[in-house]
């Protein structure tokens, strides 16, 4: 998976970015930066001025890239479940079974996250932690209609639609297949979440994972 992974360029909806920041070393760089800058001190308190210092670079050259910091945390998300559907679909191409095939998948959404070598500007480790604590802020907008109309959060959506097919694969006849493929990718979130901050009201800590909890709740859920 590694190699092939390695030649593949992770799409995110153009309609996000004026400029792709994958075509420039600065567009990686303001990337890179703005994960670790946003990990550092959160999303509310990061501007594109402060990025500009770390990066050595002007604020109106990041303006080029992104007409704000929202759209910047739509392309960092859309990125990163990007990231994450390309995993899925190499770990389960090769079983055969439907059940083992949706265990898998939801390992991959669900389990805590790697540092992924073949995309040396990205620390996905702190991306991830981004995703658990800010990826809420990216959809709870006045605009999010808007945007959901003009294709922003297809990646997300689509996510969900592989899962909702597995399952139905197991069983067409299950009438929640939407709502708990949606409810294992927000709740496996809110799960990591919970173990690392609110730990007396969750059942998850280092021994029993939220990959462990959400294949459980799912099987049992959909069983005829």
């Amino acid at each position: 998976m590694k190699s092939l992974l390695s030649t593949i360029k992770i799409s995110v909806p153009e309609k996000i970015f004026l400029k792709d920041p994958e075509s420039s070393d600065l567009g990686k760089r303001i990337i890179g930066h703005s994960i670790l800058l946003i990990d550092e001190i959160g999303f509310d308190s990061f501007t594109f001025k402060k990025l500009g210092t770390k990066i050595g670079s002007n604020e109106s050259s990041i303006y080029r890239y992104f007409e704000s910091k929202h759209k910047l945390l739509l392309y960092l998300t859309s990125w990163y479940w990007a990231w994450i559907e390309y995993q899925l679909v190499f770990s389960t191409s090769n079983l055969p079974n439907p059940t083992e095939k949706l265990l898998k998948a939801i390992e991959v959404v669900t389990r805590t996250i790697k540092e992924d070598n073949d995309f040396l500007h990205i620390n996905e480790i702190k991306l991830n932690q981004i995703i658990i604590n800010e990826y809420s802020k990216s959809y709870l907008t006045k605009e999010v209609d808007s945007e959901n109309k003009e294709g922003y959060f297809v990646v997300y959506k689509r996510l969900i639609t592989r899962l909702r097919d597995m399952i139905l694969t197991i069983n067409a006849d299950y009438k929640y297949a939407s709502s708990i493929s949606s409810t294992i990718i927000e709740g496996a979130l809110h799960q990591h979440f919970l173990k690392e901050h609110f730990t007396s009201i969750t059942d998850c800590s280092e021994t029993v994972t939220p990959t462990k909890f959400f294949q459980e709740l799912t099987i049992n859920a959909i069983k005829s």
